[in-house]
């Protein structure tokens, strides 16, 4: 059941329940927070990590909290029934949610959430939520001030990123990658443009395809293909797309992670000249220092470097996501000169 108010709470206060602390606690609400929404104490929704392979990356935190809340969300249930008793966990409920009943298991979870009940989120295996069902459950906690927190723990997106050799300190995780050249294209645009490594899930069914994709593309360009990782039989082959496509068996197994560089190596001959990709990522930059819509800068993006609008307005998104926080301050610290136009102090390039 819902705690009991606060008393005294000063006015514009968030009062929200922790982990650590059944009590309520008085927190400061952020302008456009949750103010006027009822918040409980006594329950919270975990979004648990769980093993990509290997079971004993199992944290002792997250045993603990499967083993005291009431309900565990699960992609599949035999699947999740597996771990807990691997760990000897008998207590909670085990409640589909995946794909296709994520709206209507929201609708179940949530009155049970209300009336106080624990919730742990858990994937087939890694991080929930990413390329996972589960946002709109997170979604609705939010809109109602019922706690979330994170048990962090394995993902195969990051163990990948980790072992790669690649650059690690700007990337993109796109899940699984599109089917054929004309939509795999502009992810490889937007990662390269932004100069991050490209993180995404590939199909072993699907990968000599999409590396040949890749290689016709970006040839010449960095890559691993990271397979099975933490299992008996775990692999990672590096080189550039082109070799890791010859090394690879007529038939693959396992779960599969790519990570690639989609810059092209040198001697590669690219497709796409690195002055258009400057020119572009400059223009991008001074356009939204200069406040401009994001329409508008992808139709003069599409225009420059051959782009459909689509394709373009995806990559201004994608440089506007990765811009530095002070980016869009000196957006709005822009000025006007004397000749009628704008001028930003302080400009913050979006590459480094």
């Amino acid at each position: 059941m819902p705690g009991p108010p606060a008393r005294d709470a000063p006015a514009g206060l968030l009062i929200v329940a922790t982990q650590r602390t059944p009590a309520l606690q008085v927190l400061p609400a952020a302008r456009g927070g949750f103010q006027n929404k009822r918040c409980y104490a006594h329950h919270m929704l975990y979004i648990c990590a769980t093993p990509i392979g290997n079971l004993r990356d199992a944290s002792p935190r997250l045993v603990e909290i499967l083993e005291k809340v009431q309900i565990v969300a699960c992609e599949d249930t035999r699947r999740t029934m597996k771990l807990l008793s691997h760990f000897g966990i008998k207590g909670p409920t085990l409640i589909s949610l995946h794909e296709h009943n994520e709206v209507h298991r929201v609708g179940e979870l949530m009155p049970r959430l209300r009336e106080g009940a624990d919730v742990a989120l858990v994937s087939d295996a890694g991080t929930p939520i990413l390329s996972d069902p589960g946002l709109r459950l997170v979604q609705a906690c939010h809109e109602e001030g019922i706690p979330v927190t994170a048990v962090p723990g394995p993902s195969a997106a990051l163990a990948a990123l980790a072992v790669s050799g690649l650059p690690a300190n700007r990337f993109l995780f796109v899940g699984f990658l599109p089917r054929g050249r004309g939509r795999l294209k502009p992810v490889l645009d937007n990662a390269a443009a932004v100069r991050a490594t490209l993180v995404a899930f590939e199909s072993p069914r699907r990968v000599r395809a999409t590396l040949a994709e890749m290689a016709a593309l970006r040839p010449g360009c960095r890559l691993a293909l990271c397979r099975e990782l933490t299992k008996l039989h775990e692999e990672v082959i590096s080189g550039s797309v082109e070799e890791v496509l010859a090394a690879l068996p007529d038939m693959v197994r396992g779960e599969i992670t790519l990570v690639l560089r989609p810059e092209n190596h040198p001697g590669g001959g690219s497709r796409e000249q690195p002055d258009v990709q400057a020119a572009v990522a400059s223009s991008v930059q001074q356009q939204l220092q200069n406040g401009m819509s994001t329409r508008s800068i992808a139709d003069s993006v599409a225009e420059m470097a051959g782009l459909s609008r689509s394709a373009a307005y995806e990559l201004v998104l994608t440089m506007k996501a990765l811009a530095p926080p002070d980016a869009e301050r000196n957006r709005r610290s822009a000025i006007p000169t004397a000749e009628g136009g704008r001028q930003c102090a302080d400009a913050a390039s979006y590459l480094p």
